[in-house]
């Protein structure tokens, strides 16, 4: 038998470690999903079909995109509460930017792309050298982005991109089988999370959760830390302009269009397990967070239960979720810290090869008498008392 062959884990095994990853706060969300695709299956049959479930997967690529911004910001230790009014503001942008003029297309996106990374820079460098919370700067932001918006448009729908820009949110490659049309967004969302798997992989991805873990430690490592928290705000940022390019298509051009996108986002990433405070968290659970959370809501809406309760929910999604998540870190760390005392026992390393039962405890020291001139040659000894910060010594 080969050292390949004696290592390889069993079926058993195998089940088990799958069980304790579904069941974890990173393989949770994906149970989730499945149980709540299956209830609205169920409720309602058409949902399984393929062409169906595309068009699901279209409408939730915008929230999706956006979870897959916020993961990086909250897996760096973060917060971003202005992707929401980014959206919004770049929706009003190419509304009433492009216009009927389809050669501003390629103008107005640049424009828009470079307005996200502008944003996202501006709360990076706030939060990173002026040493503001990222919660109220980033909420400062949502505020000033917003007030902008109604300021431009007085509150009300004004704007009609070109039918070719919007094309990109609402059109795809027709005429296939079985699915019939694979809209934009799939291929868009897909692209996407592509990109945000192979960057997290790379040192500059595993960096920003080092970030979210110990700051101390990459600052010594070598890292620009305010670098690293403001690529993440950029980041964040390019992700909600994307949506909004998204949005633009179907969603119409209106001021509340990315209104409570922020707390969505938040409530898709922390459902896919990702630790509130930075550290620990998988890109791809928190785009499975989303389609989750989305999928819940369209369950409640075949169900009967009214909208109004959809804000409710959410609140309640975020509490058990973060409870569940520190729940399992501490259990995690509390085996750890029983493990490792054990491990390391003196009593328990036996030399090899020996009799633990024919281990008997040495025997006391034989007392000798005292020389009386080596006694007289060496100094008395000086009293001392144990110090009362002994008992603290190594806490530190």
């Amino acid at each position: 038998m080969t050292a390949t062959t004696a290592t390889k884990p069993s079926l058993p095994n195998r089940l088990a470690g799958l069980g304790r990853t579904l069941v974890s706060p990173r393989g949770a969300v994906f149970l989730l999903l499945i149980v709540l695709l299956v209830m609205i299956a169920v409720l309602n049959p058409s949902f399984a079909e393929p062409g169906q479930f595309i068009r699901f997967v279209q409408r939730v690529a915008p929230v999706a995109i956006v979870a897959i911004g916020q993961y990086f910001v909250i897996v760096g230790g973060e917060f971003d509460l202005s992707m929401g009014s980014v959206v919004t503001a770049q929706v009003v942008i190419a509304g009433n930017l492009i216009g009927q003029d389809d050669a501003k297309i390629l103008p107005v996106t640049v424009f828009m792309f470079v307005f996200g990374a502008l944003v996202g820079l501006v709360n990076g460098l706030i939060v990173s050298f002026l040493r503001v919370p990222s919660f109220i700067v980033t909420l400062g932001m949502m505020l000033a982005l917003l007030g902008g918006v109604l300021y431009w448009t007085g509150g009300a729908a004004t704007g009609n991109p070109a039918d070719s820009f919007r094309e990109i949110g609402r059109g795809g490659i027709r005429d296939l089988p079985v699915i019939d049309i694979l809209p934009w967004s799939v291929v868009v969302l897909a692209i996407v999370l592509g990109l945000a798997v192979w960057f997290a992989r790379r040192p500059f991805g595993r960096t920003i959760i080092a970030l979210g873990d110990n700051a101390t430690t990459v600052r010594y490592a070598g890292a620009r830390n305010w670098w690293v928290k403001t690529s993440t705000f950029v980041i964040s940022s390019l992700s909600a302009t994307v949506a909004g390019i998204l949005l633009v298509g179907y969603a119409g051009v209106h001021p509340s269009v990315g209104r409570g996108y922020e707390f969505t986002a938040i409530t898709a990433v922390v459902l896919g397990g990702v630790v509130l405070g930075g550290g620990r968290g998988w890109v791809v659970a928190a785009a499975a967070g989303a389609f989750a959370l989305e999928a819940l809501f369209t369950l409640l809406n075949f169900a009967g239960v009214p909208s109004t309760y959809r804000d409710a929910v959410q609140g309640v999604i975020i509490i058990l979720a973060v409870a569940y998540a520190a729940t399992t870190v501490r259990a995690r760390r509390r085996g750890r810290a029983l493990e490792t005392p054990a491990a390391n026992s003196p009593a328990d390393q036996t030399p090899p090869g020996s009799d633990p039962a024919a281990q008997t405890s040495p025997a006391p020291p034989v007392a000798k008498e005292p020389d009386p001139d080596s006694v007289s040659a060496r100094p008395a000894p000086i009293p001392s008392t144990q110090r009362a910060d002994n008992e603290t010594k190594g806490g530190s």
